[in-house]
């Protein structure tokens, strides 16, 4: 069976939304760019990303699914609005999320993925996330 967290990384376009705080949210980047995927980076770091954009009005209508890792504004702002734009399916990076996240969970229409982290799913072998999946997978955090 697969779970709705793998599914999410099957898909074939992103965006993520960085501003540079979360580590993970680089190699999250370089690894969908490695798989060939349709990515946007919307960056609000001090040095963005070379090609991303800067704005949330720039994000293009062609994107469905969404990655934020984002501790310098409220990421339900960022849901909010691309919400608004018709985007449904959100994943939040473990330890982003805050109360106003989780209570757009339960907002109808919305699919948002909460409390993990997209290297313990897009990370591969003998990895430090690899020795994260399988402590998750012990501990029934997967």
């Amino acid at each position: 069976m697969v779970l709705k967290q793998e599914e999410f990384w099957e898909r074939d376009n992103f965006l993520v939304v960085t501003d540079g705080t979360k580590p993970a949210i680089k190699w999250t980047i370089n690894e969908l760019r490695k798989r060939g995927k349709a990515l946007t980076v919307l960056d609000y770091s001090d040095k963005p990303f070379e090609g991303s954009i800067q704005d949330i009005s720039s994000v293009p209508d062609s994107l469905r699914n969404v990655v934020i890792g984002i501790t310098k504004k409220e990421p339900a702002r960022i849901i909010e609005n691309l919400a608004e734009r018709g985007i449904s399916d959100f994943w939040v990076h473990w330890k982003t999320d805050t109360c106003d996240v989780n209570h757009l969970e339960y907002k109808p229409g919305l699919n948002i993925i909460t409390g993990r982290c997209p290297m313990m799913y897009l990370g591969s072998g003998a990895s430090m996330h690899g020795f994260h999946r399988l402590v998750s997978k012990v501990f029934g955090k997967y």
